[in-house]
């Protein structure tokens, strides 16, 4: 109904309307606090919500509202309403809503989606049922609960943590978790017994279950391959054989160390030989004295503890006197 030069589409799913400017001047001359808050009270039905205002842009004595609050408020255009300014709805700390379809279901994150829908709203009345347009579907939401409670039954939603919790939807039915399992209990005791019964018609086609059966039988695939070009492989297949199946026998003389392949040797472990005395004790000097000497450097470097015996230089002392004939 709002002329094309200053209607807005998005305002149509929130919760804020368009007043004339006389409004903002009336207000501007009051003592009121902000956010503006609006009752919204149709006389002849009863009928009231809250709202906040978007604009003051509309004509003189027209107010542009959402089609969902003229649906709540059960009016027509140009019916007669009565808006006053309320300026003691409470913050809001929690409030339930109950969609109106089973298709709300289907959004992934409907937190996310009433999170972002909730600014363009500034307040929310029990008994409302708001109108969100996500997707290109419009779903209708009802306000069934808001806390803290108060004679206003409504809750102020700007700037506050709010606490939300869902509702089932309308026609929601809450599915039969026993009788599921049952049935699938009887599908899962139906195939057991008679594989080919739960096959579909390409399995029963090719005979499914016999093949299946027979796959599960234990097979043994021996022979030899061969390659495209019919030459006979020289290689032979080598057994793969663990490390502590390798034997090694130090007594005899020396063998070439063969492994499979994928395996490499990295040596024995290194156990140093202990020497033994007559009584049994280990002799450490022998062990001691293994290496001994003095390490020697690639630059000639004088080490700082070796002396040269040199003498000092004589130092000359210049004479007292000096004869010039």
């Amino acid at each position: 109904m709002m002329p094309k030069s200053l209607r807005k589409d998005d305002a149509n799913y929130g919760g804020k309307i368009f007043l004339p400017p006389s409004s903002l001047n009336r207000l501007t001359m009051l003592n009121i606090r902000y956010p503006m808050l609006f009752e919204l009270f149709n006389e002849d039905k009863n009928v009231k919500t809250h709202s906040g205002v978007l604009e003051f842009v509309a004509e003189e004595g027209r107010v542009y509202i959402p089609q969902w609050m003229m649906d709540t408020l059960q009016l027509h255009p140009g019916s007669i309403i009565k808006i006053s300014n309320q300026d003691n709805i409470p913050l809001g700390k929690f409030v339930k809503i109950e969609p109106q379809s089973t298709d709300f279901l289907d959004i992934s994150d409907p937190k996310a989606v009433l999170e972002n829908v909730l600014r363009k709203f500034s307040t929310l009345t029990i008994n409302d049922i708001i109108e969100v347009n996500y997707n290109e579907k419009v779903f209708g939401i009802k306000v069934l609960e808001v806390k803290p409670e108060s004679p206003y039954k409504g809750i102020c939603v700007i700037e506050t943590d709010l606490e939300t919790d869902f509702a089932p939807p309308v026609g929601y039915v809450e599915p039969d978790y026993k009788a599921r399992a049952k049935k699938n209990q009887e599908f899962e005791e139906a195939k057991r017994l008679n594989p080919s019964r739960t096959l579909g018609t390409m399995a029963k086609s090719i005979n499914y279950a016999e093949l299946s059966q027979g796959a599960n039988q234990e097979t043994k695939f021996k022979g030899e391959g061969g390659k495209l070009s019919n030459r006979i492989s020289k290689v032979k297949k080598q057994e793969k054989l663990e490390p502590e199946e390798i034997k090694i026998n130090l007594d005899k003389d020396p063998v070439p160390l063969s492994l499979p392949d994928g395996q490499l040797f990295f040596g024995f472990p290194l156990v140093p030989v202990k020497l033994e005395d007559v009584e049994g004790s280990t002799n450490t000097s022998q062990v001691q004295q293994s290496f001994q000497g003095q390490g020697q450097s690639l630059r000639s470097k004088k080490r700082k503890d070796q002396t040269y015996a040199q003498s000092p230089k004589q130092k000359v002392h210049s004479p007292e006197v000096i004869e010039i004939d």
